[in-house]
């Protein structure tokens, strides 16, 4: 079941809701208006400065990874699970 960003041409709020197929579509939670119109859902990882980059690289420097996608130390890929 997808959740869906809105944004109400009513009262102006931005909010998000579960979409199930068949349903009469969403209405606003704040004033019930039905006038909406979906926006773009952003997910990105923000250090405190706001540099979703840098956030991004110190975690994968944290985590043991490289920026080639390979995997080092332990774990799954990483040569002690005995998978591959």
């Amino acid at each position: 079941m997808p959740i869906y960003e809105y944004r109400c041409a009513n009262c102006d709020r931005s909010f998000e809701a579960f979409v199930r197929p068949g349903d009469g579509g969403p209405q606003c939670p704040h004033c019930h208006g039905s006038k909406l119109t979906r926006e773009m859902s952003t997910f990105a990882a923000r250090g405190s400065n706001g540099d979703s980059a840098a956030a991004v690289a110190s975690a994968m420097a944290n985590s043991g990874t490289s920026g080639s996608g390979s995997m080092t130390g332990g774990g799954c890929c990483g040569g002690s699970c005995g998978c591959h």
